[in-house]
């Protein structure tokens, strides 16, 4: 019998707590539809807290911070959503790609994107990598300019490379040093290539700013802790400057080494930074007298290094290799196979912040000779289609020692193309927006004012959502309560919503931007409801069934306002007064009210805030009634009039004072917004061909009727 007792006490508390959370979820799904994605968030997370881990609350947690621009939350619930749930929803898939990416792990987003690419490519044929991380895509946009310079440092004899380091230049450079009886290199009789650098600096041709081009002065030879009297070539930068790695030939210092056939190969080499020097100049360990390992690049995070050699395990001519750096040391080289490396050659690697590696390549398909191609590298050792950068980066001779620096308008590359100065030219390259032609705009734009006292409100944040959901832009109003959003024509359907601290959920109204009509403004006036008015926080009444002291849905939702204001004011102590309609006895009626509001108070303290915050929760009965439905008319009254008389009052008893948040508006991936839509859109088709609903409007998540309605799929 005692067993029997305690599995039914078991089960009422799991019952209890299934309809805790049912109800939890609800309020957090009203206000998640209502755009009040921060107070939704918050629900959810304590229905979290709670055991409620369904993919379905995942999903909505994601969503709450997604669609409000605070990426690094969203990541965190995307994470559980697709790693620990397994969800393949292309949908989610695409979005966690997306926080992924605004929060600086690219090599991460373009994993998920490869395999967002692979389940459309199967089913759709289409290929969805973020293209804009592809320079020559990136220049086929048509509104932008590449200026190109062949630089004034070069010389008739060769000159290669280019790499920023701390504002500089360093390339190589075969021109005479100057110094008597100077060694000449047999293969081309020029003198041994150096390592230098040089100052950049930007010039404008006839005062046009698509037309400015990127070049060197100041010419300075390194040290000859680096350059010997043979050749130095190729060097890179770890990002904190402690290190730069470069390529020379066989040499000791004393004499050159050969391999068996005689000939002297490449090695790689560290120096270490000592002031404006660089000195502990080391060999690294999987050098070779009998292969040349050279042209050394290093990955984003600075762990893994690229080369290219000929060593054991090459498929062609010279191939690309990669090799760990470790705090102890490096791993093994690895060849980075047949996608990358042909039965010709591969060198002179250069991979970008954004993880994609240019190379130069004569095996694979090109206009000339070496020819520079790029390719995206993802995070499982996978690469996307190898694309020619094509004309003006690519001729008919050789072209090769590609760089381009991380705001990715400036760079280098080499070539031994015509017209040049002499053997191998440095040339550089700016890219240039071209001015917009004229656009057409429509613009929405309105006030915010407050509800009680009819006074426009500034400093208001005002959004504006797209019809997925999602916010695209953010607006604070200025001194006069004013908002302006400028949006190019184009047919689309919006809701604007105005949210402060302090004031109610946020108003919003629906517009249609016709996309018709130039200069075209659509006026939308919001409204703000305060909650703090004079010595109480406001809210709609807070209602009870009759003779019942449980929160309501609908009273969970109010008094998520009280508990978003005493967040807001962390020194603020309140009291309850809750009040009854005049059926059944005054004493009665004095015990049932006290119940509620001392439930309303459990309830504020269970969402976190400290009971000693609330000074008293005291019930008055039906002395205090709105209107007629005294016990002499209590007949007469409506239910609604009765309920009318069942409410609780917050008062205020200290820490009133309102701050005002200047907290400037944030909008994911802002810049990439029109790709994102695209991309949803396109998802949305995708999947309507596969007879599956896409999850993508906030009315789709609805989960309403119980527990097992939100289960685990």
């Amino acid at each position: 019998m005692k067993i029997l007792k305690t599995k039914l006490i078991i089960l009422f508390l799991t019952l209890s707590n299934i309809i805790v959370n049912s109800q939890s979820r609800r309020v957090a799904d009203k206000y998640f539809e209502e755009f009040a994605y921060y107070k939704a968030a918050k629900i959810y997370e304590a229905v979290y807290q709670k055991g409620d881990t369904t993919k379905y609350l995942l999903k909505r947690l994601g969503d709450a911070y997604y669609n409000n621009s605070q990426t690094e939350n969203a990541e965190f619930w995307y994470r559980k959503l697709v790693e620990e749930k397994k969800e393949q929803d292309p949908t989610y898939l695409f979005k966690y790609s997306q926080v992924l990416r605004s929060n600086g792990n690219l090599q991460k987003s373009d994993s998920i994107y490869a395999l967002l690419n692979k389940e459309l490519n199967d089913q759709e044929g289409e290929k969805y990598v973020n293209k804009n991380n592809f320079l020559q895509d990136f220049l086929n946009q048509g509104d932008k300019k590449i200026s190109l310079r062949n630089l004034a440092t070069n010389t008739p004899f060769s000159d290669f490379g280019g790499v920023i380091f701390e504002d500089q230049v360093y390339f190589a450079s075969a021109s005479p040093r100057g110094l008597k009886k100077e060694k000449l290199y047999r293969w081309n009789n020029q003198p041994f290539l150096n390592i230098y650098k040089s100052d950049a600096f930007f010039q404008r041709l006839d005062e046009v700013k698509t037309d400015s081009v990127y070049d060197l002065e100041n010419k300075t030879i390194l040290s000859q802790n680096i350059n010997t009297k043979f050749h130095e070539s190729s060097p890179v930068f770890t990002k904190d400057g402690k290190y730069m790695y470069f390529s020379r030939v066989n040499f000791n210092g004393r004499k050159l080494g050969k391999d068996k056939k005689q000939t002297v190969n490449l090695k790689l080499y560290r120096a270490e930074r000592n002031g404006e020097d660089w000195d502990n100049v080391e060999e690294l360990p999987f050098n070779s007298d009998e292969y040349s390992v050279a042209h050394p690049a290093l990955s984003p995070d600075g762990k893994t290094l690229y080369f290219a050699s000929d060593m054991p395990g090459t498929l062609g001519q010279t191939d690309i290799f990669k090799v760990a750096i470790k705090e102890d040391g490096y791993g093994e080289p690895e060849n980075l196979g047949k996608v990358i490396n042909t039965p010709e050659k591969e060198m002179f690697p250069f991979i970008s912040d954004d993880n994609i590696l240019f190379f130069s390549s004569n095996g694979h398909r090109g206009l000339g000779l070496l020819d520079i191609f790029q390719t995206k590298m993802y995070e499982d050792g996978k690469f996307s289609k190898i694309t020619n950068l094509d004309f003006p980066f690519n001729s008919k001779k050789d072209d090769f020692s590609f760089y381009v620096a991380k705001d990715g308008k400036k760079g280098f590359f080499s070539s031994n193309r015509a017209k040049g100065k002499g053997d191998d030219d440095i040339y550089s390259f700016y890219i240039s927006q071209i001015p917009e032609e004229e656009k057409c705009y429509e613009y929405v734009t309105g006030v915010v004012t407050n509800k009680v006292t009819k006074e426009r409100i500034p400093n208001t944040i005002v959004k504006l959502i797209d019809d997925l959901g999602t916010v695209i832009e953010e607006k604070l109003t200025d001194s006069r309560g004013s908002y302006n959003f400028k949006l190019e024509c184009k047919k689309e359907n919006y809701v604007v919503i105005a949210e402060k601290r302090d004031y109610r959920n946020p108003d919003s109204k629906k517009v249609s931007v016709s996309g018709e009509t130039k200069d075209k403004r659509y006026r939308v006036d919001l409204v703000l409801d305060p909650l703090i008015v004079g010595n109480q926080i406001v809210i709609k009444p807070i209602y009870f069934d009759y003779d019942k002291a449980i929160i309501r849905d609908d009273a969970q939702y109010e008094l998520e306002n009280i508990v978003t204001v005493m967040n807001n004011h962390p020194n603020m102590v309140i009291k309850i007064e809750s009040h009854t309609d005049s059926r059944g006895g005054k004493v009665y009626n004095r015990k049932l009210s006290d119940r509620r509001a001392k439930s309303t108070r459990d309830f504020i303290i269970s969402r976190g805030i400290e009971s000693e915050r609330i000074e008293s929760a005291i019930g008055y009965g039906e002395d205090q009634l709105l209107n007629h439905c005294s016990d002499k008319n209590s007949r007469k009254c409506s239910e609604e009039e009765h309920q009318l008389n069942r409410r609780s009052y917050f008062y205020i008893v200290r820490g009133k004072e309102v701050t005002v948040d200047n907290a400037k508006p944030t909008v994911i991936d802002k810049k990439g917004y029109n790709s994102q839509k695209a991309m949803l859109e396109r998802l949305s088709k995708f999947k309507s061909r596969k007879t599956r609903r896409l999850r993508t409007k906030p009315e789709s998540d609805k989960c309403y009727r119980g527990n097992s309605d939100c289960s685990e799929e």
